[in-house]
């Protein structure tokens, strides 16, 4: 591809060409100020504490840390871009509601995004390999025990058979 084929990034299914201006700075930068995309925190800016978690061809990227010029041509989901047809909760975003995974909210959508990216791979996780695939996402309201446990009951109904 040449150059200016390369200049766009598709989000939540959707093409977005970039000027020259929007190719530069951070991912983060791009999805709050340009697409008015908040779910996606900034919560520390060195991608530390995983609020800003989105997916880049299915793979959980802190998008404060994520260059715009790597994410050309690349596919991301935000959690905006988990909304059902119908305006429905993902399974995961049910889960969490259910489960008391949420409180007050800031590392829901970074949480959501990093378990979304560990049942791409892997059906039914164990504990462990949750609570390793939300490591690098900080929640100093839960305790996490709640997040393990929705993450467990959204694999549960989003892959009945396995």
């Amino acid at each position: 591809m040449s150059g200016d084929d390369e200049r766009f990034i598709m989000v939540n299914g959707i093409r977005r060409e970039l000027t020259g201006a929007q190719a530069e700075g951070s991912l983060l930068e791009y999805l709050r100020e340009e697409l008015d995309l908040t779910g996606a925190k900034n919560g520390c800016g060195v991608g530390a504490c995983g609020a800003c978690t989105v997916l880049v061809d299915g793979q959980a990227r802190r998008a404060c840390i994520t260059k715009m010029s790597s994410a050309l041509g690349k596919e991301i989901v935000t959690i905006e871009g988990l909304e059902g047809p119908g305006g429905e909760l993902h399974p995961l975003q049910q889960a969490f509601i259910e489960s008391g995974a949420i409180q007050c909210g800031f590392c829901t959508p970074g949480m959501i995004m990093s378990s979304l990216a560990l049942l791409g791979k892997e059906k039914r996780p164990s504990r462990e390999r949750i609570r390793q695939a939300i490591s690098g996402n900080l929640c100093r309201c839960t305790g996490y025990q709640q997040i393990v446990d929705a993450v467990e009951l959204a694999a549960r109904r989003m892959y009945p058979e396995a």
